[in-house]
Order: structure tokens, then C-alpha cells, then sequence
């Protein structure tokens, strides 16, 4: 008995053995049950990112819809019992956007709120799903909403564009970045102005603000104070004798305004503002022309306007050269768009000048472009050290004007063009990017301010994305 307990015992265990032994059938089973796993996972990931699509095409085109609608029955283009068939007209020709098939969206309600001024739509689109799963079917409804105000807002842009030296063409580098410009910002503009419907009374007006070392005021030369070495640095009393407030201008450039100590004046204020000296007299809040400028750009600016062809004309003739004086760009751009400016520009029969702020009637709109490094200034403001460089005084400059016009209300738009140029230092680049970001208003969870371009097609593609989101912010979700 016990030699038959032993030998049962020793092929029992020799089985057992031989079992773990043979693992063939134990990977087998493992590998089923991972492959299955592995499958659902693969399935659900490749579902949420098909209905994360579907919402994100059918968000943009509900968006764009109730926009336009919104912006037509402001207009007087259609009346309110014709909104309906316009937004269902424009999510039927928009309806492949994405990932979306046609006929996809249906329009499940339109409420025009008279009180409110909005218009809001709610659609649903069903998607199919490529991977069924458990309960999820065969198709999921993806739903999302639009408002949009019903007004008749406003929109005032000013375009703050690079035309320096290493903006020229290089056929080293086999590279054109001011015609680059040229074809963004021309396109940039008949978007925006392709949108009036009445030139008469034009939503949209543009202004253009070229810059290297200076600004070429063009027609507003008369509210610029000529600067001699030797001479006072704010203007000539306003009681002073007519022969010592002439002085002999070169050109029609400025630099920054100066303050009674030589300091930069960041504010937006009108060049018929009234200052006092240091003598106490008083004098106007022109601004200054200083003496160490040396190049005037060609390309003079133009204060806001609907006129599309004098805009493009003024475009086609930018001409590359000088340094970079982004703190004078940003000031310049400050005073198109603040009504302050207002009396100035209409006395020289160049528009009627910016509308006030206010931000319910009028989005205020500053594009800041350059393609390197802010190098150029002639004037550091109040408690900046004597020893700050000029690259470091332009920049400072530029992100406390920017400051004062985000406080005012005005959305900044900034585009970086090829600053990863070899040709710039790491500090350079760094420096470029930085007042840029700085510059640029917050981004939100649907507004991007801040563009980065390494080529011309994607400046074209920064300016578009930035001429979208203009109208993104009439949306109100």
C-alpha cells in the first residue's frame, strides 16, 4: 500500500509538474484575454476622439452661423422670420465641415431674444460610431449651443507692422519676408473689410501703423514736435511767438512722446492736450521728433478706414529698412485707436477717428507684428535705470503701453515672424518672444492671442486664425 501511495504520489506530482511546465495553453488564454482588452480600449479611445472631433466641427459651425445671422439681422439684410432658414442655410452648406457628413447637423431650436439683443441656436448631430460598445449603440447624438449678440457693435483694428531691414529680401536665404507681409496683411484686410455691408456706415474700419526706427506720421505730421540737440524737449509754449514754435521738419516722423523731464509719456492722450512745463507755462502734448533719428520709413500710416484700396496701396508699397522701435509701433497703435486722437485726425481730412471706449458698442482691436528683437529707443520711462540699453528701453516701453491699452479695453494680437532665424542670438530670440507673450492679452479657452510664424503661408495662416477670432468675440457661449 504504501509503495502504491509513493508511486500515485510521485505521478500526481510529476503531472503537476509537467502541467506548469507546459505553458502554451496558459499564454494562449492570457493573450485572448489581453488582446480583448486591449481592443475595447483602443475602441473607446478611438470613440471619444471621433465625438471630441464631431463637437469641435459642429461648434465651429453653429458659431459661424449664428454669427452671421446675428450680424444680418442687425444689418437690416434679413428680418427676423428669415433667421431661421439663414442659420439652417448656412449649417447646411457648412455641414461636411470636420468630420461631419452632409445633412449631419439639425437645427433643433433659433431664439431671438429682443431684451437681450441675442441670437441663440441649439443643434444636435448623430455620429456614427466606428466602434460600438457595450451601450454606447451604434450612434451617440452629440449636442452643442451659439449665442451671439444681436447689435450692431463696432470694430476698430490697428495694424502695428514690421518693415525694418531684416524684414528685406534675402536671396541667400531664398526667403521675401516683407513681400510675406504684403500678402498677409492685404489679405488680413479685405477680410475684414469684405464684411461691411454698408460703406457708408462701415462696422469695420482698419488702420495701419508701418514701423522700423520711427513712425511716418503721413498727414498727422503737423502733431509732431521737431527735437533739436540743444533745445527744449517738449513743445514751445502756446503763448510763445509764432517764430519760435517754427522749426524746420525733414521728414514726417516721430519717435515717443516726451514728458516736461524727457521721460516717455505712455498715455493715449490727443496732441492738443494740454501740459505744463518747467516754467509752468503751457504747451500741447505733441510728439516728439528726436533728434538722433536717423531713418524715416517710406510707408506712412493710415488712421482707421473702411477704404480697402487705400489700405492695399499703401501695403504694396512698404520698403524694408531700419532698426526695430517696438515701444514707438505700440505707442502709435495706442493713438489709432483712442478717441483722444479723435479732433487731430479729423482736422487733418484723414476720417473721423476712433469711436470712444466703450466696450459694448465697440471691440477695439491692436495686431502687434515683428520679426525680431525690439532694439530702438530714444526715450526710457519714469524709474528705469540710466544705464538701461536701448533694446531694453524699447521693450520696456512697449509691454507698459500695451499695458495701459489692455486696461483700456483694447484686445492685443501678437505674431512672432521667424524668430527662430539662426541669425538670432538665444537671448534675441528670447528677449523677441517675450514682450510679444507679454504684450498679447490672455489667452482664453477659445481666444489664442499669441502667433508664433516660421513662413510666409504660416503668417498668412496666424493673420487669418486672428481675423476669426475678431468675430469669436461677439460669441458669447
Amino acid at each position: 500500500m504504501r509503495q502504491f501511495k509513493a508511486l500515485v504520489r510521485g505521478g500526481l506530482v510529476r503531472g503537476v509538474d509537467g502541467f506548469a511546465r507546459d505553458r502554451g495553453g496558459n499564454f494562449a488564454v492570457l493573450f485572448g484575454a489581453a488582446a480583448s482588452v486591449l481592443a475595447l480600449g483602443v475602441g473607446f479611445a478611438v470613440n471619444i476622439s471621433q465625438l471630441y472631433n464631431a463637437r469641435s466641427s459642429l461648434q465651429s459651425v453653429v458659431d459661424a452661423a449664428v454669427t452671421s445671422t446675428a450680424r444680418d439681422l442687425t444689418l437690416g439684410v434679413i428680418k427676423e422670420a428669415d433667421a431661421n432658414a439663414s442659420v439652417q442655410a448656412f449649417l447646411d452648406a457648412n455641414s461636411t465641415a470636420g468630420i461631419l457628413q452632409a445633412n449631419q447637423i439639425v437645427l433643433d431650436t433659433l431664439t431671438i431674444d429682443r431684451t437681450a439683443k441675442t441670437v441663440q441656436a441649439d443643434v444636435h448631430a448623430n455620429i456614427g460610431l466606428y466602434f460600438p460598445l457595450f451601450s454606447m449603440g451604434n450612434m451617440q447624438r452629440v449636442t452643442t449651443s451659439t449665442t451671439a449678440l444681436y447689435s450692431d457693435k463696432k470694430v476698430e483694428v490697428a495694424m502695428m507692422l514690421d518693415i525694418t531691414g531684416s524684414m528685406a529680401p534675402n536671396r541667400r536665404a531664398k526667403t521675401n519676408k516683407i513681400g510675406d507681409l504684403q500678402a498677409a496683411a492685404s489679405q488680413t484686410v479685405r477680410d475684414l473689410l469684405g464684411q461691411n455691408r454698408d460703406p457708408s456706415d462701415p462696422r469695420i474700419r482698419v488702420a495701419i501703423v508701418p514701423y522700423a526706427e520711427a513712425v511716418n506720421t503721413g498727414g498727422l505730421a503737423g502733431t509732431v514736435f521737431v527735437e533739436t540737440e540743444d533745445g527744449p524737449k517738449v513743445p514751445p509754449p502756446i503763448d510763445a511767438p509764432l517764430s519760435v514754435s517754427l522749426t524746420t521738419a525733414p521728414d514726417k516722423c516721430a519717435t515717443e512722446r516726451k514728458d516736461k523731464g524727457g521721460y516717455a509719456d505712455f498715455s493715449s492722450d490727443g496732441p492738443y492736450a494740454l501740459r505744463r512745463d518747467n516754467k509752468g507755462k503751457t504747451y500741447q502734448a505733441k510728439v516728439n521728433r528726436d533728434y538722433r533719428m536717423r531713418v524715416c520709413p517710406s510707408a506712412a500710416l493710415i488712421p482707421l478706414t473702411a477704404d480697402e484700396d487705400k489700405l492695399l496701396d499703401t501695403i504694396g508699397h512698404f520698403s524694408a529698412a531700419g532698426v526695430t522701435a517696438g515701444g514707438i509701433a505700440a505707442q502709435w497703435g495706442y493713438y489709432m485707436l483712442s478717441p483722444s486722437w479723435r479732433s487731430a485726425i479729423a482736422d487733418a481730412r484723414l476720417g473721423a477717428g476712433p469711436a470712444n471706449f466703450d466696450q459694448k458698442k465697440v471691440a477695439k482691436i491692436a495686431i502687434l507684428m515683428t520679426d525680431g528683437q525690439f532694439n530702438t529707443a530714444f526715450a526710457r520711462g519714469h524709474g528705469a535705470a540710466v544705464w538701461q540699453d536701448q533694446g531694453e528701453t524699447s521693450r520696456a516701453n512697449a509691454e507698459a503701453i500695451c499695458e495701459n491699452m489692455k486696461r483700456d479695453g483694447i484686445e492685443i494680437f501678437t505674431i512672432g515672424f521667424d524668430l527662430n532665424d539662426p541669425s538670432m542670438t538665444t537671448t534675441e530670440r528670447d528677449q523677441a518672444k517675450s514682450v510679444l507673450e507679454d504684450c498679447s492679452t490672455d489667452d482664453t479657452s477659445s481666444l489664442k492671442h499669441y502667433y508664433e510664424a516660421a513662413t510666409g503661408a504660416e503668417l498668412s495662416d496666424a493673420f487669418g486664425e486672428i481675423t476669426r477670432n475678431i468675430e469669436k468675440l461677439t460669441i458669447n457661449r
